[in-house]
This record gives structure tokens, C-alpha cells and sequence, in this order.
């Protein structure tokens, strides 16, 4: 089975954090956000990887040559003109033949099993599976809906009028049959491709009950950072076997003061932090500038812009 990575997009819901870098290399614990998707490809034996990209895809493809591609096939496709999740994949047709492919986005964490979603999709036979997560958050985001074992709408597009608790968590297996229903032009995979398969077909849906977070916007990204904390060492243990990297805590070539104060925070590549200043439950990204008795709280701070996140 191939590995299909969705890495086109523009982050416009991140600026300015991504004026300069590509979401899928803004850093989650210092680590690139698309290591943790090709990771979990990795870890389920999938060697061979299809990424689209267009917005500053040089950046990506550098970043990936400089890793020797961390000893993955990687094919990208890069669009001339984005094409959306749908016109993406429909532009890898004939990269991706006639084999399932697993689908993932690069804005995300999560924590599934791949190895167990291939082999209940390749069980249940049906033309895809996708993963669901049931959140609190789903009316906001928009919910999956759900009847039996299946999906039978996408936010209330097909009318259904069936509410849910779960929302489509951006990974999923498709067969070749959704190409049928794909357009080339600029397009979402969910209202072409998932909504014809569900009017035609089947699809079917596996239940992620672990942890899952979008790194979307500001607020979700800080989210992520400050969530995965505690889960450092359970993520070096399972990442830097796979890739050769790992999150960090604190950048070693970070420049901190000793007296100044540092509490539950991720501290970027060539951040300088002056004397007495205090950070607490914040994301510091690369080149960040704390002066000496500033205080930092519930924020990312980008260069010498802070973002509060939550407001005392």
C-alpha cells in the first residue's frame, strides 16, 4: 500500500507563522509537523510516498533532500496551481495505479495504529475507510454523520440532517474506484470523491478513540505543542527509531538566561530569552526574541509578535 501526504495547502489560518515556513514544517515540539504523519507511515511498513505540494514546496523538498528523504520513496507532486485535496489526488492517478492508498494530512497529531486500520479496511473489503474521531467540537468543525457501520454524510452536504459527535479526522483508505468521481480542477476530496462514494458505493468508518489535534490555527497549534508535552518521552521513544529525529523540549542552540524563568513551554531553534523574563505554557518559534522581565503567558510567539491564546 502507498502513502499519500496532503502538504499543499497555504496555512492561511496560521499567518503570519506561515508567511515564512509551509505549515507542514512549522514545528510541533521542534519537529516539522509532517514528520509525525510520515512517521506513522513509516512505523506501519509504508515505504512508498506521494506528497502534494505548492506553497513554498521548495522549502519541503529541501528539507526532505537534507533528511535523504529518511529512507522513504518520495514522489511529489507539485501543482503549478493549487488544486485542492481533491484535484491534488486526482493529479496522482497514474503515480498511484490500481492499489489502495492511505491517506493523511500534515497538519495533524495523532496517535492511531495504522497497521490496525489497514487490516480492518483490507477485512471489511469496502471501496474506503475513514477515520473518525468523536470530539465536543464537532458542530464547529463539522460533523461526520454516521448509520451502522458507515458514513452517510459530510456537514449536512447530502441533506441527511443527521447530526453526530464525530468529525472526519484526516486519515483514511481509499481504493482506486474514487479516481472515477475526482475532478482535475481545483476541488475538495470530500464533496467529490467521499460524497460519490457514499451515494454509489460504501464507506466505512474506523473509530480513533486516542488523541487527536489539528494544527489550523494559532490557537490549535499552541494546543498541540502544549498537549504533547507530557507525552515527550513516549514520542522520542516511538519517533527517532523511525526517522533519525526527535521532538525537543528546548532547542539546544537556544540562548536562556539563568535567571530567567521557563514553565511547560517549547523553546525554538535560535530563541533568546533575557534576564528575569518569565514564559509559561507557551510556544517559542525559531528566532524568537524574549527581553530581559517580559513575561510570556498562554501565547506563541513568532519573531517579536505574541499571540495570546488564552486571556486572563
Amino acid at each position: 500500500m502507498k502513502g499519500f501526504i496532503f502538504a499543499a495547502g497555504f496555512g492561511e489560518r496560521l499567518r503570519p507563522l506561515t508567511n515564512e515556513m509551509p505549515k507542514s514544517l512549522l514545528p510541533v515540539l521542534n519537529l516539522p509537523s509532517i514528520c509525525y504523519s510520515l512517521s506513522l507511515l513509516k512505523q506501519a511498513g509504508i515505504k512508498q510516498i506521494i506528497i502534494n505540494l505548492h506553497y513554498r514546496h521548495k522549502d519541503i523538498i529541501e528539507y526532505f533532500r537534507t533528511n535523504n528523504n529518511f529512507g522513504m520513496e518520495i514522489e511529489f507532486s507539485i501543482e503549478d496551481t493549487i488544486l485542492g485535496t481533491g484535484g491534488g489526488f486526482k493529479k496522482c492517478e497514474e503515480i498511484i495505479g490500481n492499489s489502495d492508498v492511505l491517506l493523511i494530512n500534515s497538519d495533524l497529531i495523532i496517535d492511531i495504529d495504522l497497521k490496525l486500520l489497514i487490516a480492518y479496511h483490507r477485512e471489511k473489503k469496502d471501496p474506503a475507510t475513514l477515520v473518525l474521531h468523536k470530539t465536543n467540537e464537532a458542530p464547529v468543525i463539522g460533523p461526520a454523520s454516521i448509520e451502522g457501520n458507515r458514513i452517510i454524510d459530510f456537514k449536512n452536504f447530502l441533506g441527511t440532517n443527521k447530526t453526530s459527535e464525530y468529525i472526519y479526522a484526516g486519515v483514511g483508505i481509499v481504493s482506486p474506484v474514487i479516481f472515477n468521481y475526482l475532478s482535475s480542477e481545483f476541488s475538495s476530496i470530500v464533496y467529490t470523491g467521499y460524497v460519490e462514494l457514499i451515494k454509489r458505493h460504501f464507506i466505512a468508518f474506523y473509530e480513533h478513540t486516542g488523541y487527536w489535534q489539528d494544527i489550523g490555527t494559532i490557537e490549535s497549534y499552541w494546543k498541540a505543542n502544549i498537549d504533547l508535552l507530557k507525552e515527550f518521552k513516549s514520542l522520542n521513544k516511538r519517533i527517532l527509531p523511525v526517522l533519525g529525529l526527535a521532538p525537543e523540549i528546548v532547542f539546544p542552540d537556544s540562548n536562556i538566561k539563568s535567571t530567567a524563568h521557563i514553565r511547560d513551554s517549547v523553546v525554538g531553534k535560535g530563541v533568546i530569552i533575557g534576564d528575569a523574563a518569565v514564559v509559561e505554557r507557551s510556544v517559542l518559534l525559531p528566532g524568537s526574541v524574549i527581553k530581559a522581565g517580559a513575561e510570556i503567558r498562554n501565547s506563541v510567539v513568532f519573531r517579536d509578535q505574541v499571540f495570546k491564546v488564552i486571556h486572563d
